[in-house]
């Protein structure tokens, strides 16, 4: 079940800052919506030319509740420009800043910066709590993480 803004309004802590209406900044919205949150850029500038892809972060951290994931989705401006943000999953249980990945799909340079409204999240409930995300993304500090690639224990090949 996709929560809507109210629910997530009653879920304390899990967005911190919390902007609890819809804002305007860069003449695009930020804040609580009727079903998600967007999220803001937290780096200071990001210039993506044409084809490019970088990652960024976000301006909000996020403390999962065990009964909670959410999706990190497009915001529908970004993407009329030709941005992408590639579309992840915040686990149950995961607290950190976001590391976002985007692609500029379009034929021009595209100049992000910070405390732009960049994309949305949306809130899904689970049947019921899991133990929760412990993995190497756990923490993630205020910057763009880059990818971990973990090695196989056995020193063999990973897909097996």
């Amino acid at each position: 079940m996709i929560l809507s803004g109210t629910t997530i309004h009653e879920r304390y802590g899990v967005i911190t800052p919390f902007v609890s209406e819809k804002t305007i900044a860069f003449g695009m919205s930020y804040g609580l919506s009727h079903c998600g949150y967007d999220v803001r850029l937290g780096d200071r500038q990001i210039i993506l030319g044409s084809g490019a892809f970088k990652l960024g972060h976000t301006l909000e951290q996020f403390n999962m509740p065990l009964d909670l994931c959410a999706f990190v989705m497009d915001k529908s401006t970004w993407a009329r420009q030709g941005l992408a943000v590639q579309n992840t999953i915040i686990e149950p249980g995961w607290r950190g800043y976001l590391t976002l990945e985007f692609t500029n799909h379009s034929n021009y340079e595209i100049d992000l910066r910070c405390g732009m409204p960049i994309a949305q999240i949306v809130f899904q409930q689970l049947d019921r709590p899991v133990k929760g995300y412990s993995g190497k993304y756990q923490d993630q500090e205020f910057a763009a993480v880059p990818a971990k690639i973990e090695k196989p224990e056995n020193g063999g090949r990973s897909d097996k």
